[in-house]
């Protein structure tokens, strides 16, 4: 299995996940915050986002980018639109951004830390409305970024409380990476 296929099962049980503690179903902007700041949870505590998406400061706050292909794969759009039959193995689409899960999550693909995250941010943010939730993830990471361009890491992790020390090792992290791509 490639790296990216890898990530794609992350972010595909991850929201089964979500799913699964809003009694099976929620809407895209609902699931990307409570993934957005369970994400921001790991990278503080851990140094990287378990999903290895990339977010991006749209009007509304914080999208993972990856995952929002992924759902709207289900519409037939977006990076993934060739994937749509083996998305719809795992979700019903209800409406333009409403989803259900048709099967549970999978807890092999995600780590303990990534469970323990998820769950904090979904006690913390469930019970939010869209309104809520939007003003909750306009944080200094959003601010920070123009709109629909990908986020820092860096802002996020400062904006999640990180302490210097974490944030000098996303830094190092961050540069190792860049450097194995070249």
């Amino acid at each position: 299995m490639s790296a990216l296929e890898d990530r794609i099962l992350i972010s595909v049980h991850s929201v089964l996940y979500i799913l699964d503690k809003l009694e099976g179903k929620g809407d895209f902007h609902k699931i990307f915050k409570i993934l957005y700041f369970a994400d921001q949870k790991h990278l503080t505590r851990y140094g990287s986002f378990f999903t290895d998406d990339q977010y991006v400061a749209m009007k509304n706050g914080p999208v993972p980018s990856m995952t929002y292909d992924i759902l709207k794969a289900l519409r037939g759009q977006g990076l993934h639109s060739n994937d749509q039959d083996k998305f719809r193995t795992y979700f019903n689409l209800i409406d333009t951004y409403n989803v259900e899960a048709k099967i549970k999550p999978d807890l092999d693909e995600l780590s303990e830390s990534a469970i323990k995250c998820l769950n904090e941010s979904i006690s913390e943010n469930k019970k939010y409305n869209f309104d809520e939730l939007t003003e909750r993830s306009h944080d200094l990471a959003w601010d920070k970024t123009s709109r629909d361009c990908e986020m820092n890491v860096e802002y996020i992790a400062e904006a999640g409380g990180a302490n210097p020390t974490m944030i000098e090792y996303i830094k190092t992290n961050i540069e190792n990476q860049s450097a194995k791509l070249v």
